[in-house]
């Protein structure tokens, strides 16, 4: 039997659970992204992310069952996304079941991301949803890999 996935709103109470996702070890080894403390995560999370009108903002679920979120914000002139699940939620097709609802919401193309370049899952997931490689931009002293959507796939 398939797992229902699900996008929704994210409300207040899923920051929890978002904050604790950011903090999982092996998360942050994955990312390359170094998580934030409770108090600047809360602040980017309701300022930045949710108060941000712009920002394409959807909480994952799994059978009911919050499993992380995907958000598509603008940086200068490019869109771009970026998703973060839970480590339970890994390696069981959800991120591309999740990421597939997501791109049919946010229709704005050209579309980017930068994964760090060693999380070859998640450059998989982007590649298999029609992303292609623009090159490789620095984030402090690792190497990430640009990604993009382009209309004509």
């Amino acid at each position: 039997m398939t797992e229902q996935v699900c996008l929704r709103d994210v409300v207040q109470a899923d920051l929890e659970v978002f904050l604790a996702q950011e903090h999982d070890p092996e998360s942050v080894r994955r990312s390359n992204f170094p998580p934030r403390e409770r108090e600047a995560f809360m602040k980017h999370w309701t300022t930045r992310v949710l108060g941000d009108p712009s920002n394409l903002v959807r909480a994952v679920t799994v059978d009911g069952e919050l499993a992380g979120n995907l958000v598509a914000w603008w940086e200068e002139d490019r869109r771009f996304i970026g998703y973060w699940l839970g480590r339970q939620y890994w390696g069981r097709g959800i991120g591309t079941r999740a990421l597939a609802l997501f791109l049919e919401e946010e229709t704005n193309r050209p579309l980017y991301a930068d994964p760090f370049g060693e999380n070859t899952g998640s450059v998989r997931l982007l590649e298999k949803h029609g992303f292609r490689s623009s090159g490789t931009v620095m984030h402090g002293e690792h190497e990430h890999i640009m990604l993009v959507l382009r209309k004509d796939g």
